[in-house]
């Protein structure tokens, strides 16, 4: 609708949180926030602050624009010119889902500047975000919050929600360092042992009852053998720091794709521990971000007339 405004939140996730490779991923309290306007006419503007303000396409190529035109197409609309102001809280090449985020963010103001004229599932929204970004488990999480399972069946992409333990105290650990998912992915091998099969299979089970149960078996449960020592040598400061935290009883992951390292502590006080053994293991610098799990996923609404 022209004219309308929408106001849009989205989290950080961390995807595959150790053996859930491709499949696990968790919204953090770190958020991207967008309004939205439809213009009456062809015009494009955008204005963004904060995390990789300076590297953001202000054209069509925005990944923000790209995924709102995707959904106008797919229910057979033209996309409005638009206002789009971004305020860019995700750290961007962190591994701490910024794409996801901007495909989500572009998904749900689809959504909003649609209402009343058509109406999303939630599975729409999922399969339409995952169009975009490749695979489900980074936008599951950012769609709907908590703890998501994530995975594609004859119906298209699937997720199921789980809320996390409150004794789960998720710590981010951040790097200067940017890391490219593409990079990342290339590293890995096609084809992997039974064995390793196995114990990541096992591993993943056990961190479901790890994060919504029993927190005490989380470093057991983040054991992984599919992908984190294979990009080690992309991001060797990552990979010490995740040693380092697991050999001193941390559950340390790499977050996604890197170069981040998600520690998923079992109680608040366990935090402060891992920030300063973090500042003495590497002679990187690390910004530790002490969050909570996001159980609400992204939200938009409409902007009230007058409102700023």
């Amino acid at each position: 609708m022209e004219g309308r405004t929408v106001l849009v939140q989205v989290p950080a996730t961390s995807a595959n949180l150790g053996p859930g490779f491709d499949t696990l991923g968790l919204a953090l309290s770190v958020y991207d926030e967008l309004t939205v306007t439809a213009l009456d006419d062809d015009r494009l503007e955008i204005e963004v602050s904060g995390s990789g303000a300076s590297e953001i396409a202000r054209d069509e190529s925005n990944l923000v624009v790209r995924s709102i035109d995707h959904v106008y197409k797919d229910v057979g609309r033209e996309m409005p010119g638009l206002r789009i102001t971004a305020r860019n809280g995700v750290p961007h090449g962190r591994g701490l889902g910024s794409s996801g985020a901007a495909v989500t963010a572009g998904v749900l103001a689809a959504k909003g500047l649609l209402a009343g004229e058509v109406e999303f599932s939630d599975a729409d929204l999922l399969r339409l975000a995952t169009e975009l970004e490749g695979h489900p488990d980074n936008v599951a999480p950012a769609l709907f919050g908590g703890l998501t399972i994530a995975w594609t069946g004859e119906n298209g992409p699937q997720h199921k929600k789980l809320l996390v333990h409150r004794g789960v105290a998720p710590l981010v650990l951040v790097p200067e360092r940017t890391m490219s998912t593409t990079l990342a992915r290339s590293l890995q091998p096609p084809h992997v042992s039974r064995e390793d099969a196995v114990f990541n299979v096992s591993r993943s089970a056990l961190l479901i009852a790890a994060l919504t149960q029993s927190p005490e078996l989380l470093l057991d449960a983040t054991a992984d053998r599919l992908h984190q020592d294979y990009r080690a040598e992309a991001m060797p400061e990552t990979h010490t720091l995740v040693q380092a935290l697991r050999a001193a009883g941390f559950a340390a992951v790499v977050s996604g794709a890197g170069p981040s390292v998600l520690v998923l502590a079992d109680g608040p006080g366990a935090r402060q521990d891992a920030v300063e053994l973090a500042e003495s293991v590497t002679d990187t610098p690390w910004e530790g971000l002490m969050l909570a799990v996001d159980v609400r996923g992204g939200t938009v609404r409409e902007r009230a007339e007058g409102s700023t």
